[in-house]
This record gives C-alpha cells, sequence and structure tokens, in this order.
C-alpha cells in the first residue's frame, strides 16, 4: 500500500475526516491528503499512504479543474450557501450574452482577495477562526489565473461554469467577484473539483468503494504509484551500483544509471530516480562543467 488512492469527496465532511476514514479502511497510519476541499465540496481528493507521502512535496498540481454551481442574487458570509445571508436581490434581468461576455474578462492573470473563511493564517491563526469569532481582517490580494472559463448551464437564478485554474485559486471568490460584476451577487451553491494536477475525477473512488475493495484484496487497482505521479519528472533509470549507491544515501553518477547519455541542463531540475518503473528516489541534476551533477534528494523504500 504505497501510492495514491483519488477519493471522490462526499459533501458535509473535511479534507481531514476524509483521510481519518482511509486512515481506518486501511489500517495503516502514514496516510495525508493534498489539496484541501472546503466541506460542501466534491470531487477529487488525492490521498497519500505510507512511501506515497513523501512525493507529495514534488508533486506538479498547478493546474486544477472545478464545476462549480452559483446562485445569483444573493450574497453571504462564507460566499457559498453554507454562510449568513448578507443580502438578496432579483436576479432576473441577467442577461445570457452578458453573462458570457463578462465571464471572458476573468480569464488570464487576475487579482483575487482571499475570502476570510478560509485555512490562509494569520500570526499562526487560521482566518476562518478569525471570522468565526466575528472578525473582518484585511487580506492582500493574490495574484492566479484562470485558464478557461466556460458556461455550462443558464438557469436562473442558477448558472454552471466550468473553471480551470491555477493552484492557489477560491472558485467561492471567483463566484463573488462575478456577482459584484454582474452587479445582483452570487455565493456557490455547489462545488466539484474534477482534476488536480495528474489525479483526474475518471479513477477516483468513493470511501465506501474503497472499503469494498479492501474486503475483496482488490487495492492494487485503487493504487497510483509515486512512480506514476510524478510523471512530469524526467526519468534516470539505475544500474545495480547506483541502486546499492542510493541505498546507502550516496548520490549517484551517470557511470550507476542506464542512461545512454549523461544530462546537461542549464538551471536545476528535479529528476526521477528509478528501476524496472519503480521510484527509488527523487534527485536534482544540478549544472556542471560538461555533464550535471546527481544529488539526492529524497529516497523511497
Amino acid at each position: 500500500m504505497n501510492g495514491f488512492i483519488i477519493i471522490d469527496k462526499p459533501a458535509g465532511i473535511t479534507s481531514h475526516d476524509v483521510v481519518s476514514r482511509v486512515r481506518r479502511i486501511l489500517g495503516t497510519k502514514k496516510v495525508g491528503h493534498t489539496g484541501t476541499l472546503d466541506p460542501f465540496a466534491t470531487g477529487v481528493l488525492p490521498v497519500a499512504v505510507n512511501e506515497g507521502t513523501k512525493a507529495i512535496p514534488y508533486l506538479d498540481e498547478g493546474r486544477k479543474c472545478y464545476q462549480a454551481l452559483m446562485r445569483l442574487g444573493v450574497t453571504t458570509d462564507t460566499l457559498d450557501m453554507t454562510g449568513k445571508v448578507l443580502s438578496e436581490t432579483d436576479s432576473s434581468l441577467v442577461d445570457e450574452q452578458l453573462l458570457r461576455s463578462l465571464l471572458l474578462g476573468f480569464t488570464g492573470p487576475i487579482s483575487q482577495v482571499p475570502p476570510m473563511f478560509s485555512a490562509i493564517k494569520l500570526g499562526g491563526q487560521p482566518l476562518y477562526k478569525l471570522a468565526r469569532q466575528g472578525q473582518e481582517i484585511e487580506r492582500e490580494p493574490r495574484q492566479v489565473e484562470i485558464y478557461e472559463l466556460e458556461l455550462i448551464s443558464y438557469r436562473l437564478p442558477f448558472v454552471e461554469i466550468r473553471v480551470v485554474c491555477s493552484r492557489g485559486t477560491y472558485i467561492r471568490s471567483l463566484a463573488d467577484d462575478i456577482g459584484s460584476a454582474l452587479g445582483c451577487g452570487a455565493a456557490l451553491q455547489e462545488l466539484r473539483r474534477t482534476a488536480s494536477g495528474p489525479f483526474a475525477i475518471e479513477a477516483a473512488v468513493s470511501l465506501e468503494t474503497l472499503e469494498e475493495s479492501v474486503h475483496k484484496s482488490a487495492l492494487d487497482e485503487l493504487f497510483i504509484s509515486p512512480y506514476q505521479a510524478l510523471n512530469h519528472l524526467l526519468d534516470i533509470p539505475l544500474a545495480d551500483s547506483g541502486l546499492l549507491k542510493v541505498s546507502h544515501g550516496i548520490s549517484p553518477g551517470w557511470d550507476d544509471t542506464s542512461a545512454l547519455l549523461p544530462n546537461v541542463c542549464q538551471e536545476s531540475e528535479l529528476v526521477r530516480l528509478s528501476r524496472e518503473y519503480g521510484l527509488i528516489a527523487i534527485a536534482q541534476l544540478q549544472p556542471n562543467c560538461g555533464s550535471a551533477q546527481i544529488v539526492l534528494k529524497r529516497v523511497f523504500n
């Protein structure tokens, strides 16, 4: 049990709750998740198990994909419909073509103020705890990028959109900003993440399915290996001598690999060191005179 399981997170529980459930189902303590989802949100939650937890810092989760159902004509303190309603406005005059045109203005690099109800910490205290105490703290805008923003359905007061965005984007804030631009306000009714980096909803399973797989001894089908999860990194297969060196924490040379030629790089880059498509270590190629130098970063069991 090493690698990642993609859980289709249900609504109503936290990402931490999912980790606790997976830990109990698998009977192992070394479990973590990446890419927190709000309790009301559903969809892709990558859960790392055992050696998979070591791979989390090296994942490429630069792009996320969401389907979001917005309710026009309402604003709340949490920017979604789980919060306290602050205002209600008639949204029946919002024109579909106007909305489509407005969405174009939200694509590309945009500035976004993180919501008060978020896990961002100020002085070691999460903002959502301060928000629950009735405090409103000034937050610095952040630069995020919206790669794609598509209108899926238009059934006032509900509007469904598909968003492909950079890591760190708050879809609740995006919905609030769209509502402000329309002049009627908006809050998220539903949010579903369909992809997070290399992990997609097509490979996701429910917690119930995970439990059934344990009983059927069919867990292998659900795991994505650390080697697969880090597919964006250049792969350097190790020879016997390289495998021995790495097992003792020694950085291998190019003679210790199965590479036909040593790599040359202009700047440092991370690579996978592997053996028979199994991840042995993460290393860094550092520019050197001639061939790059291989420097060990993290060894896997």
